[in-house]
């Protein structure tokens, strides 16, 4: 479903955006397994193919299976030097 993509993709840009906001500069969205299950199906079903998602709103996507249903958005030169440097997401909604 065409919403369910737009709301994924304004979470995703909203999140990098407040990390923007806080100082950082987003440069990766990693997904959980099931996230990145629910953005490939609702990608095929808008666009067909059968490619893998590798981008979402101008950043690399990785796969972190640990995630599960959520992603995290981050600045991977500055996570971890202290607070802040990533936001997470709920992509699966329960």
């Amino acid at each position: 479903m065409r919403g369910e993509l737009i709301r994924v993709l304004s979470a995703v840009e909203e999140k990098a955006n407040e990390l923007k906001m806080d100082g950082y500069t987003p440069d990766l969205v990693l997904f959980g397994k099931d996230a990145y299950e629910f953005l490939l199906e609702q990608v095929r079903e808008e666009f067909g193919g059968e490619e893998a998602v590798t981008e979402i709103s101008g950043y690399p996507v990785k796969l972190l299976e640990e995630l599960g249903g959520d992603a995290l958005i981050i600045d991977s030169k500055n996570i971890g030097l202290g607070l802040g440097g990533a936001k997470r997401v709920k992509i699966v909604k329960e």
